[in-house]
């Protein structure tokens, strides 16, 4: 019941941001990102696979949105749908080859992968190389709602965020999600009660991978543009940093993760520039060229202080209250 008031409030909050000085742009990436942590904790949070090359969703579904809404001319709902369907599709031809391995190998595996597709989206002509594609047009919701309204694009990302939170939920709590549980815990045990482990972690790494390309589908059709930095290695390990620093192996915690590291990206030029006011020392303005260093001593701190993260050691510090 807790849970429930609490994304309760959250949407509410969500609803209401724009109307009191949130940037809908800011808060849509946020979500996008934040779906993105979602899929990816769906894997490594409850079937216990570690994937360093997700971001190949990311990009792949952005990359074909953008070229279906910009060349061919597809309707933004029609993008969407194809780039989500084309991450999926990679997620299967991918997770094929990577389940075959476990541990350090599978996560071997899905980097040289992600490399792979990196390398095909530099050489391909409809990427654009290191330009990327540039001006995506929002178009039409069915033909008839203009999405160039950056509040109501806002509240069509919000609706399709909330759907697939509700589906990740679905998931996890459902038989199926309690294999994976028990795949992550103890993968002989659930082999010897007669489960296929290898089909479940192959659907496991479908449904992560769809999500994944569903976020970045979206992000495109928000922010107009799709680059190799999506496509890129490092993207890997910033969902990775997210869902850690959230709270791996729970539901919010990847959403306070991602919001939290996209924050930081985008408002640490402005932080700086704070503190060197308040404290007179100029050297805090150089923090918005230096993000790579303060989310690398984020995850240190995270992985010596709280390595739950930060909902999960808040859930570990209610539990004796409860009891």
């Amino acid at each position: 019941m807790q849970r429930k008031a609490l994304y309760g409030l959250l949407l509410i909050a969500l609803i209401v941001a724009p109307f009191v000085g949130a940037y809908p742009v800011f808060v849509m990436k946020v979500l996008c990102f934040a779906l993105f942590a979602a899929a990816f904790n769906l894997l490594i949070g409850y079937t216990g696979l570690l994937s360093f090359g997700h971001a190949m969703f990311l990009a792949s579904a952005g990359y074909i949105t953008g070229y279906a809404i910009q060349t061919l001319g597809l309707s933004p709902e029609l993008g969407v749908v194809s780039g989500t369907l084309a991450a999926t599709l990679l997620g299967l031809v991918v997770g094929l080859f990577a389940i075959r391995r476990q541990g350090i190998y599978f996560a071997m595996v899905t980097l040289a992968l992600a490399q792979m597709v990196y390398f095909v989206f530099l050489q391909a002509p409809f990427t654009h190389g290191e330009d990327g594609l540039q001006g995506v047009p929002r178009g039409k919701l069915f033909g008839v709602l203009s999405l160039s309204s950056d509040l109501t694009l806002y509240f069509v990302v919000l609706a399709v965020m909330v759907l697939a939170f509700l589906l990740i939920v679905r998931i996890v709590h459902s038989p199926f999600g309690q294999v994976l549980i028990a795949i992550k815990e103890n993968e002989p045990r659930a082999i010897s009660l007669g489960y296929d482990t290898n089909r479940f972690k192959l659907l496991a790494f479908i449904l992560s991978a769809g999500l994944a390309g569903l976020a970045g589908s979206l992000k495109v059709l928000v922010l107009g543009f799709e680059t190799l930095g999506d496509a890129y290695w490092t993207m890997s390990g910033l969902v990775v940093l997210m869902t850690l620093v959230g709270g791996m192996g729970t539901l919010f915690g990847p959403l306070l993760g991602a919001a939290l590291i996209v924050a930081l990206e985008d408002r640490l030029g402005d932080i700086g520039g704070g503190l060197a006011s308040l404290t007179g020392m100029d050297w805090f303005r150089s923090l918005g060229e230096s993000t790579t260093i303060v989310t690398g001593l984020i995850f240190i701190a995270c992985v010596l202080a709280f390595r739950r993260g930060i909902v999960g050691e808040i859930v570990e510090r209610v539990k004796p209250l409860r009891a």
